[in-house]
């Protein structure tokens, strides 16, 4: 993990923020390939589940084909909306302090009642440092909104973006005119007071999420929970994540939240995690109809098997919903009834991440002179890659950076990340390229000038081929798609 993460400094993938101040913990700056790679993650999943939503065979029965729309929603939310759903009143970890260093910690990371620093990070004598017993300590940020800095201008930056989509149920229905079963898809920033962010960009107080929320009817909703869930778990393995190291796991009956009728992570063994540890890189959660009723009804729990709206000693809801009403009404049908929502997850920093990690790798190769030297390769898969094809001339002589400059131009303008680089020995500059994950580079060469070709390197396979000048555009592109 070391290893991964000094390439990604020093390849301008991931930067600490502020560094030049020390930094700020649990925030963190993507740099000019990061920001490419993290966009291609985005793209890919905009494309594959907006763009593409409904390629796939859908479950038996269920209408086809259905709709998926996007939204964009604001980060500062009414705070009642916070109420209703339960993050105001319990969406907190448990901390603990050590009272010798006064170091604080999230509960369940330590696994002993002795501070978990190493000793020569500790002050005093470190087997005999004991912990606070736990408390509660909400994750939501704070802030203020306008001139009042009293409660009633308390607001919160978004923990998840689902609650946007949510309360834009009806707006949806009414202006686009979807009918049920659709989704709705948003990608967007949350920020999370995470007690001790660790594990790189794993685990953050700002970061990015895809979320889709799939209305449903109520009879159908099992079966659409197995196809988001599989769907979802068949994107990251279609983009690079295959083998033991992905994993696709349903939650035990004990690990369900309180509304869930089932959930499932798809998870990733992240290098920096213990051998056989799993880290979630999306949940696909049947949320039932918690979250409708709880923004039409109030603050929602569980008694006896059933959600009830929760009342303070007077009998009264303790959080008042919005009181509109948020049923759909099936007019072929002549139905009206709460959809039951399927709500798939992912973590943008997260995932990047996680092709980050599985994309490194080295080899040994020989050099100009046919000395062995090590290659570091970023792996990734083409759709993903930030630059998808490197061109270099050969020399920087016969009209060689000529031919190689309208090559690279006319890939810039069929939209075709592209680099150029004249700089340094061929060897030097493919393995430039393959350190940063480019998956072809393309070489005008003295055979150029009479066959009009260019020769075109796989990253991967190390294979060359000829290809015309004419053609590459296509080839490139034919390539990238797969």
């Amino acid at each position: 993990m070391e290893q991964i993460v000094a390439l990604c400094r020093r390849r301008g993938f991931i930067f600490q923020s502020s560094e030049i101040y020390g930094g700020l913990q649990g925030f963190w700056d993507y740099g000019p390939l990061g920001a490419v790679l993290k966009r291609n993650v985005r793209d890919a999943w905009y494309q594959d589940m907006v763009g593409d939503h409904d390629e796939l065979a859908v479950p038996e029965g269920a209408p086809r084909p259905y709709a998926m729309v996007p939204v964009e929603t604001s980060i500062i939310m009414h705070p009642q909306v916070w109420k209703c759903v339960g993050h105001y009143d319990v969406f907190h970890d448990m901390m603990v302090d050590c009272k010798e260093c006064k170091a604080r910690f999230r509960a369940d990371h330590v696994s002993t009642s002795e501070c978990p620093l190493k000793p020569s990070k500790h002050p005093g004598e470190h087997d005999k440092c004991q912990l606070t017993e736990p408390r509660e300590f909400n994750l939501m940020f704070k802030t203020i909104v306008g001139a009042l800095a009293g409660e009633e201008g308390t607001a919160f930056l978004r923990p998840e973006t689902a609650q946007g989509m949510f309360t834009n149920f009806k707006n949806v229905v009414d202006s686009s005119r979807v009918k049920v079963p659709f989704g709705i898809a948003q990608i967007g920033k949350s920020f999370r007071n995470e007690i001790t962010p660790r594990n790189f960009t794993f685990r953050s107080r700002e970061f990015e999420q895809m979320e889709i929320e799939f209305f449903c009817h109520p009879g159908e909703s099992r079966a659409w929970y197995e196809y988001w869930r599989d769907r979802r778990h068949r994107w990251y393995v279609e983009l690079g994540l295959a083998g033991d190291r992905l994993r696709l796991r349903d939650h035990d009956e004990d690990e369900l939240s309180h509304y869930s009728v089932g959930t499932a992570d798809v998870e990733y063994a992240f290098p920096f995690l213990d051998e056989g540890e799993f880290g979630e890189l999306e949940g696909v959660a049947h949320r039932g109809d918690f979250d409708l009723r709880s923004h039409q009804e109030g603050k929602l729990v569980r008694k006896e098997g059933e959600l009830v709206v929760e009342t303070n000693a007077e009998g009264e809801p303790r959080h008042r919903g919005s009181g509109k009403d948020l049923s759909y009404f099936d007019d072929q049908a002549r139905e009206r009834f709460i959809p039951h929502v399927i709500e798939p997850s992912a973590g943008a920093d997260r995932a990047t991440l996680a092709f980050i990690c599985e994309a490194y790798y080295e080899d040994e190769q020989p050099d100009e002179k046919g000395k062995l030297q090590k290659r570091t390769v970023m792996q990734f898969h083409p759709r993903l890659a930030p630059i998808k094809a490197a061109v270099f001339p050969l020399i920087k002589k016969e009209g060689m950076p000529e031919r190689a400059m309208e090559v690279y131009r006319a890939l810039k303008r069929a939209r075709i990340a592209a680099y150029y680089d004249q700089q340094g020995a061929i060897g030097r500059r493919y393995r430039r390229q393959d350190e940063i994950g480019t998956p072809f580079c393309l070489t005008i060469d003295g055979e150029t000038a009479t066959d009009d070709s260019v020769t075109v390197r796989d990253r991967d396979s190390l294979k060359q081929d000829r290809v015309a000048i004419a053609d590459i555009v296509d080839h490139v592109r034919e390539r990238i798609d797969g």
